[in-house]
């Protein structure tokens, strides 16, 4: 497995608690709490994160979620003092690159959560970008590129060859078939399908478990079987 980001190596246990880096989550919603299930899933397998707490510019009510801290807004971690590894779980593809923009401290890193169920063996040829999060049940096959800050919820498939772009956002039971190419931001709703080597252009929605059979363009959204374009920038008056 390539990462473009390198993962923390897992300390012994005996010196766990004090070599461990910390890790942060920005979104302190239901995915965020999702995303910690995910970081203490890694842990029980070997650990590698010491889990620090929440950000989010919206203070949750309880200030504490799964006995973890609410730490502050992103300009809270911005100005933080010490090394922190970043998890971004937000789930739309525009505001979670918008999180990430503002996100500008040299004293932060991009984490790479993947969980230790799925199989991303060195053979499988897959590259995975910095800040990317891989849900329980997901299987990537082999030859396969994800991009920065791309996000796999529950049992997603992804096939060979396919090329999903910065920013992209699979939610649960979305599936991705071979040769297939997702540009950046890219948004597949719940069980919602892209057939082999079809294109689906930058920052296009496609709805719940539509079946995209043929490229779709950029900056719009559709639905159905087979999906068609319903919405566009013109339809939203941008």
């Amino acid at each position: 497995m390539s990462f473009s980001a390198t993962l923390p190596a897992a300390a012994p246990l005996a010196e766990a608690s004090a070599a461990l880096p910390r890790l942060v989550i920005v979104g302190a919603g239901g995915l965020g709490r999702e995303v910690l299930v995910l970081a203490r899933h890694i842990n029980e397998a070997q650990p590698i994160w010491e889990l620090a707490g929440f950000y989010d510019d919206q203070p949750p009510v309880p200030s504490r979620l799964h006995d973890l801290p609410y730490l502050g807004t992103t300009a809270d971690l911005n100005a933080t003092a010490e090394p922190l590894h970043v998890v971004v779980a937000v789930g739309n593809s525009r505001s979670r690159a918008a999180v990430v923009a503002r996100l500008t401290s040299s004293q932060l890193t991009f984490a790479t959560l993947v969980h230790p169920a799925v199989a991303c063996q060195p053979y499988q040829r897959l590259h995975i970008g910095a800040g990317c999060i891989i849900g329980q049940g997901c299987i990537l096959t082999c030859d396969i590129r994800l991009g920065r800050h791309v996000l796999l919820n529950l049992g997603c498939t992804i096939g060979h060859d396919a090329i999903l772009e910065d920013f992209c956002s699979l939610m649960p039971h979305a599936n991705v078939g071979g040769e297939a190419h997702l540009e950046t931001g890219v948004y597949l709703g719940t069980n919602a399908t892209v057939i082999n080597r079809v294109r689906v252009g930058a920052n296009t929605i496609v709805g719940a478990g539509a079946v995209t059979i043929r490229n779709l363009p950029p900056d719009c959204t559709a639905v159905g079987v087979p999906a068609q374009v319903v919405k566009g920038l013109r339809d939203l008056g941008t």
